[in-house]
């Protein structure tokens, strides 16, 4: 897996990760047909987060796709103290995934795909659990579906609190 913080650099505001580079290949008349994808990450550090999967005949170019489709489809996480505010199980496909907040100090408790994705959106203490599968794109799309409904569940309770007073 590898991190790049292009931001001491000059070169870009986000951190860009990638997390997956698969070859995938085609037979077709005239022979295989090959080509690349890369599976990315890319974050504020803030609370801004969004995943891409980029596909190309070459890597690079599967990773500048994976890059701007991350950052095209961006979400915003609510943080509290650097952790999230609440518990949440999501299931996509066959990824669940549980994500809790941890006290101040805990760190990023997390396996390689779940922790690129929280790590980018700039959560330092959070406690996660992988329960189903180990695709790394399902695990990444499912973590991101959790963080996005953690930010539904506190646009929820914001509108709840200005109605109420």
């Amino acid at each position: 897996m590898a991190y790049t913080d292009f931001r001491s650099q000059g070169r870009s505001e986000f951190i860009e990760q990638v997390v997956k580079i698969s070859r995938v290949s085609k037979k077709t008349k005239g022979g295989n047909k090959v080509g690349f994808s890369a599976l990315t990450v890319v974050g504020d550090g803030k609370g801004k987060v969004g995943v891409g999967l980029g596909k190309a005949p070459d890597v690079s170019g599967a990773v500048r796709k994976g890059i701007l489709l991350a950052k095209k489809h961006m979400i915003t996480v609510p943080l509290i103290n650097g952790t999230i505010p609440s518990r949440v199980d999501v299931k996509v496909g066959a990824a669940k995934i549980m994500l809790k907040p941890a006290p101040p100090g805990s760190g990023i408790i997390a396996g390689g795909a779940v922790r690129s994705v929280v790590a980018a959106a700039g959560i330092t203490n959070i406690s996660s659990k992988v329960l189903g599968s180990n695709n790394k794109n399902g695990n990444v799309t499912a973590t991101l579906e959790a963080l996005r409904e953690l930010s539904h569940m506190q646009e929820k309770k914001e509108a709840l609190q200005t109605k109420n007073k």
